[in-house]
């Protein structure tokens, strides 16, 4: 594991900001070197923190304490400056492959590590697509969450709860209680699924409203614990 900076592309976190999400990435590029070149081009002013290629190797492109270029526009939990609030983890990937073993693995040890460093519960882990819906959407329908998940890394709601009427202002109103920003209800509903029913489609359900019901209230910024300590 590197610990010297190797991407120039990074600055002071604004504000005096510190970090409160991780924000899940994969590269969308053919290969880990090619990707790792990108994220330390002055030129390309896009960065982020951490790298994991495909074998499990972890490396370090920019200091934690720093604010890395990897977030974009978008927002979570009433964070609008998403880069000042977060560190960014890339993980080599074309965008349409599953995530090896070792590479999940590794990400796995990392976030641990991470979460206990800066006092970040779970809930903050997100996917890029979360905070930047219809914009983006890394790491995509292969990433395994629930994995994550079970090993308390990330949350996923429960199952077989109780559904209140399923209506588009109420889906919008809990999700913008579990953390999504504002967005219209088509954008919101495909990055809700993206993450949490993966390769579902159709119209708003029944499944839909329990399933962010139970995320608004057990993880919500209004109501759950955003640090762990």
């Amino acid at each position: 594991m590197t610990e010297a900076p190797a991407s120039p592309n990074f600055g002071a976190r604004r504000g005096g900001a510190r970090p409160e999400l991780v924000v899940l990435h994969y590269t969308g590029m053919a290969s880990c070197a090619a990707a790792r070149a990108r994220l330390c081009d002055p030129a390309a002013e896009v960065s982020a923190h951490w790298l994991i290629a495909e074998d499990g190797t972890v490396e370090a492109l920019v200091p934690e304490e720093m604010r890395a270029w990897h977030a974009g526009a978008g927002g979570w939990a009433g964070f609008t400056d998403v880069n000042s609030s977060s560190i960014g983890i890339e993980l080599a990937n074309p965008g349409d492959a599953p995530f090896p073993e070792p590479q999940m693995t590794a990400l796995e040890a990392l976030l641990g590590a991470i979460l206990a460093r800066w006092g970040i519960a779970p809930q903050a882990v997100i996917a890029h697509s979360d905070m930047a819906p219809g914009r983006k959407a890394d790491p995509g329908p292969r990433f395994d969450w629930a994995r994550l998940a079970r090993q308390g890394l990330a949350v996923m709601p429960a199952p077989g709860g109780i559904a209140p009427p399923v209506t588009a202002a109420g889906f919008l109103g809990m999700a913008e209680t579990f953390g999504y920003p504002e967005a219209p209800l088509e954008v919101l509903l495909a990055a809700f699924r993206l993450r949490f029913r993966q390769r579902h489609a159709g119209p708003l359900d029944a499944t839909d409203m329990a399933l962010i019901t139970d995320l608004a209230l057990r993880f919500g910024a209004d109501g759950g614990s955003w640090r762990s300590s």
